[in-house]
């Protein structure tokens, strides 16, 4: 099925100017990246229509003569960079003319709503106005609502094409070999090996429990201890799931607690100081640690159990991560499983993707 994007022009595809009538070719400048994002757009198999309100054209306020050269340039610069619209839709009436074919009413559109046999779960209308948002709604698509500084034209191909959230670290030093790679977005493909058995399982647990892929290749001094080889894979682990998040947009960015067996593991964010509330952890580029558990034995199998939050610090500094962890007293076996479980279940709800919008009244994670 065909897949559409139905695009504004001015404002969206080229810069609107303030008397918000582009009628001449020394006004039109494209919106950054708009080129750009549409070949990757075009390469995913989407079809273009311009669908434009052109307030008075042909009228002696806004003369074909003017607008003209400046639609033909931005049409032919388009087309020279393998960009051919399907369609140019333009209503030339003004608001008081109350015409069917004025934004957002249908009239430009209506062969298409018309036609049943085109995507519509796939396909969009783009526009900076509050008018080509009901627009596309009315048509029922997905509307995106073009801002250069909130939602830019890659900002909008990536919501679409939906960006692989993968990222692979390679760190090497004296001590250590160590490469890991994340895929955010998937799970059930996971493959650790660190040369420290336990260690092994229980980052297994962070990947089965948080859904994602995780790659672990350390190469590490273990016949010294086990020290090196921990740390700098929590580093490393920290430092690809940050790469792995780019911008942070959309993220759930917090979590919750897990109970096993006779131990209750507890993992929740600075900002949560009641009992009441286990909220797990906070990507919050605000990197802190808080750790609150005994072991009652040195090791499990050959992994030091005092190397359990050293490998929790040196993930949240390398993450960026706010994080306390707590665990109630039981078989030290439980224990640091009930911790690594939970944290991959906390982090999974903070991975999560729902949308596009940075989870932050700051305005940046």
């Amino acid at each position: 099925m065909m897949k559409y994007l139905f695009l504004d022009r001015d404002g969206t595809l080229v810069k609107e100017p303030q008397d918000e009538q582009v009628d001449s070719t020394d006004k039109v400048e494209f919106t950054p990246y708009v080129i750009a994002a549409l070949l990757k757009l075009k390469a995913a198999g989407y079809h273009f229509v311009m669908v434009s309100n052109q307030d008075g054209l042909g009228t002696d306020s806004f003369p074909l003569a003017t607008f003209t050269p400046a639609h033909e340039l931005i049409l032919k610069t388009f087309e020279s960079q393998g960009l051919i619209f399907d369609e140019v839709l333009i209503c030339p009436h003004t608001a008081h003319e109350n015409c069917d074919c004025r934004k957002p009413k249908l009239g430009l559109v209506s062969a298409y709503m018309r036609d049943l046999t085109w995507d519509r779960e796939h396909s969009y209308f783009i526009g900076d106005r509050d008018s080509d948002v009901m627009m596309g709604k009315a048509m029922g698509i997905t509307p995106l609502r073009y801002d250069e500084h909130s939602l830019d034209w890659m900002a909008i191909a990536e919501q679409i094409l939906g960006k692989k959230r993968t990222a692979t670290v390679v760190r090497n030093t004296n001590e250590t070999k160590i490469t890991v790679s994340v895929n955010l977005d998937e799970s059930g493909k996971s493959s650790i090996k660190t040369g420290i058995g336990f260690f092994d399982h229980m980052l297994e647990q962070i990947a089965t429990h948080a859904q994602i892929s995780l790659e672990v290749k350390v190469d590490g001094d273990l016949y010294i201890d086990d020290h090196h080889s921990i740390e700098d894979t929590g580093i490393a682990l920290g430092e690809a799931l940050k790469k792995a998040l780019g911008d942070k947009r959309g993220i759930g960015r917090f979590g919750f607690c897990l109970p096993m067996d006779e131990v209750y593991a507890k993992v929740f964010t600075m900002e949560c100081n009641s009992d009441d509330v286990t909220c797990a952890l906070d990507i919050s580029g605000r990197p802190h640690l808080e750790f609150k558990g005994n072991f009652d034995r040195d090791k499990v199998g050959d992994l030091s159990t005092e190397m359990i939050p050293h490998f929790f610090e040196s993930l949240s500094y390398a993450l960026g991560l706010t994080l306390r962890l707590e665990v109630t007293q039981g078989n030290a076996h439980h224990q640091i499983e009930a911790l690594f479980k939970a944290f991959g279940r906390a982090l999974r709800s903070a991975l999560k993707k729902e949308g596009n919008t940075l989870p932050s009244s700051k305005g940046v994670l």
